[in-house]
């Protein structure tokens, strides 16, 4: 165990020194969260008048649902560093060497979790700026619902980038899940506002869990409490998966 965490920290703070070379990586993952807060709260913010809306503020309401999809960005791109270690051999020195396979997928999840927080951080922060408010305990369960949401995506990520071995696969696959899957929650309207089959699919995705969860925030502890179960539960099976594409992929090299 003292061993797989020492492996665990070792590639954490490979990964986390990389992105401080190269920092623009987190800039440039902001850039369209920032858009659709700053643009959809504008253009949107009457939306709130709507009946069965329940009032409030619209930029409030949005960013959860901003800061989740930001979450499943930056999951969904994690895989690009496999195939960059796979190109560069960097990746078969590592699975010949007595390094814990599990280290390997527990770092993606901190460095994913760090990089996470950074970009929640600048979304609330600029959310502030147009007026919104949350309590502590919601920034807290925005926070950490989207950081186990985004490891979830990481890891399947990082499985499909194993299997697929092909930049083109796991592009064309981040485009297709991460845009559908957000409107395909409540992140950006209501829930009893959802068309009927948006919201019998809803109760099943991954992403209204976090959503939900994140606005209950301090308001509503055993609705944070079972979104954030279901994600915990999400993220070891896509550990799981990660773990074992590992495993074929050092089988078939």
């Amino acid at each position: 165990m003292t061993l797989a965490i020492r492996h665990t920290i070792g590639l954490t703070r490979r990964q986390l020194l990389n992105l401080w070379r190269q920092p623009w990586f987190v800039a440039i993952t902001l850039v369209q969260p920032l858009i659709w807060l700053l643009l959809f709260g504008s253009l949107f913010k009457h939306v709130v008048e709507l009946p069965g809306f329940h009032g409030g503020s619209y930029i409030e309401f949005l960013t959860p649902g901003v800061l989740v999809m930001s979450a499943l960005f930056a999951g969904g791109w994690h895989g690009m560093g496999y195939i960059d270690a796979m190109n560069r051999g960097i990746l078969d020195r590592f699975l010949v060497s007595p390094m814990r396979r599990g280290a390997l997928v527990a770092s993606g999840f901190l460095y994913g979790a760090v990089v996470i927080v950074v970009q929640s951080l600048v979304l609330v922060g600029v959310a502030y700026a147009d007026g919104a408010h949350f309590s502590f305990g919601t920034v807290v369960a925005m926070f950490a619902l989207a950081v186990l949401l985004g490891g979830s995506v990481a890891a399947l990520s990082d499985a499909l980038a194993l299997v697929a071995r092909q930049e083109e696969t796991l592009i064309g696959a981040v485009q297709f899940v991460v845009l559908p899957a957000t409107f395909l929650s409540s992140g950006m309207m209501a829930s009893n506002l959802l068309p009927g089959w948006i919201h019998a699919i809803a109760r099943f995705n991954p992403v209204n869990w976090a959503v939900v969860g994140a606005r209950a925030g301090s308001s509503d502890g055993s609705v944070v409490g079972v979104r954030a179960g279901l994600l915990a539960a999400l993220l070891l099976v896509c550990a799981a998966l990660a773990t074992r594409a590992i495993r074929a992929y050092q089988r078939a090299v």
